[in-house]
Order: C-alpha cells, then structure tokens, then sequence
C-alpha cells in the first residue's frame, strides 16, 4: 500500500497580508494511485515538483504583492503551488491559475479555503493544448517555466494565445539560461522586453541568482497567425 502524502503548513508574510499555505512535507512525496500522472507523462521523480515552494516563485509573489492589479485580468502560467494566485486572490484580484499536474487544483482551493478566500479559477492544460477555454488576459505571470529547450517556443506561443492586445507579462526565471531565447520569441510577437533583477531577497535563505522578465506590448491588433 502506498502510504500517505505528509504535508506541512507555512504562512508566508507579505507586508500587512499573511498567506497559509498546506504544501507537501518535502519533495520525497509521491502519490498516483490511478496512474493518471504517468498518463500524463509526469513520472514519479517529477510528480512532487508542483507541491513545495520554490525561491522563484518567492520573488514573483513578492514583486507582485505592489503590482498594480485593478481592472486587469490575470492568468498564473505553470502555477504549482500557486503562491502568487493565492495572494492575488486575498487581493481580490481577478485571476486566473492553469498547470498540467492532476493534483494542483486540489491543492490550490484547499489553501484558497485556508484562507478564508473565495476559489480561484483554474484549468489544468498544457501549453500545446490549443483547446482550453482560457480566453485572453490582461496580465500574464509565471515562475521557473523554462527547464528545456523545447518550452521556449511553446511557452511564447501559449503568451501568445492567450495575450490581449494590451498585455503585460511578468516571469521569473532563476537563472537557467535560456531568458534571452524567450526574448527573442517574444519580440515576434510585439512584445519589448525588459530583464531586471529583484530589488531584494532578504525572504529567501540563499542568494537568488535569477531574473524578472517584464514583457509588453500595446497594439490594436494581434500579429497575423
């Protein structure tokens, strides 16, 4: 028998707004009792990436929790645990969370309850699915998205697709090497781009070596194709 998730509860403080967070215990967590993700192709080494609170998604949350937000409406790309969902949410934000691991959901409303907050809406799709029911957005975030080559052209094509003519887009990327390639892709698209580094990190334990891209654009009609 399979024995069960461990989890641990954190809250995590921002300014005068504190977020409770129920996480898995640690990254040696593993639960997949149906297969349905190694259907998805998510194997066991990867399954508990999603369930613990990575540095980058520290930064965006933080650089977001000042970010001007009314009227906008956000989408969290890749959410994982959905820090900065979760705390737009306690805003009162209009946001909007997607990721492709089957548990994240579950997750996700659980510590939107935590908090005493309404649920966030969420859809589970991956970036080359071209039918999800998303729709366009004025605000795009997302953190640590970009492990492989092959996620710079599928990760710029789902901005893409789901960018409204007047969109912002804020990423954080911890330093993996490929910020410029996704730069380039997003130029194609009429998007400038602007790499910044956090104006502090004295949340995290180490030393963040990363990056906050900010991407804009603002135009009356989407490139052809």
């Amino acid at each position: 028998m399979m024995p069960a998730l461990r989890v641990r509860y954190q809250t995590i403080e921002f300014d005068q707004i504190d977020i409770h967070l129920c996480t898995l215990k640690n990254k040696n967590q593993f639960s997949d009792p149906s297969g349905e993700a190694l259907e998805l192709g998510i194997s066991s080494a990867l399954w508990p990436m999603f369930g613990v609170i990575w540095p980058s998604s520290m930064v965006l949350a933080h650089y977001i929790s000042t970010f001007e937000t009314q009227g906008k409406r956000i989408l969290e790309i890749g959410c994982g645990m959905g820090l900065s969902s979760l705390l737009l949410n306690k805003q009162k934000a209009d946001i909007t969370a997607t990721d492709y691991h089957p548990e994240v959901n579950y997750f996700l409303q659980r510590n939107a309850a935590l908090n005493s907050d309404k649920e966030i809406a969420f859809e589970r799709t991956n970036w080359i699915d071209a039918s999800d029911k998303l729709g366009c957005f004025d605000l795009i975030i997302g953190s640590d998205l970009l492990y492989e080559d092959n996620h710079i052209k599928e990760l710029a094509k789902f901005i893409e697709n789901h960018a409204n003519d007047s969109c912002e887009v804020i990423l954080v990327d911890p330093g993996r090497g490929r910020k410029n390639k996704l730069s380039l892709q997003m130029n194609a698209y009429g998007f400038s781009c602007s790499h910044i580094k956090p104006p502090h990190t004295d949340y995290l334990i180490d030393l963040f070596n990363g990056d906050i891209m900010r991407f804009a654009r603002n135009r009356t009609s989407k490139l052809a194709g």
